[in-house]
């Protein structure tokens, strides 16, 4: 299990969904929408499924 994860457009870092889940139930799940409060600039970012990945314990994968 880990969380998903999208970029923040303003800093360019890594912030945490809410969502958990394994990377592949991820891929399976129907293309989406969402939104999520940056801890980071305090900001709600919109963002597709396609910009998120699932960062696992012990994997590291973040799309370029």
């Amino acid at each position: 299990m880990g969380m998903v994860m999208v970029k923040c457009p303003q800093t360019g870092h890594a912030i945490p969904t809410g969502i958990q889940t394994d990377r592949e139930n991820f891929g399976r799940r129907a293309v989406f929408f969402s939104r999520t409060r940056c801890p980071i600039c305090r900001t709600d970012h919109a963002w597709f499924a396609r910009e998120a990945w699932v960062d696992e314990p012990g994997i590291r994968i973040a799309p370029s």
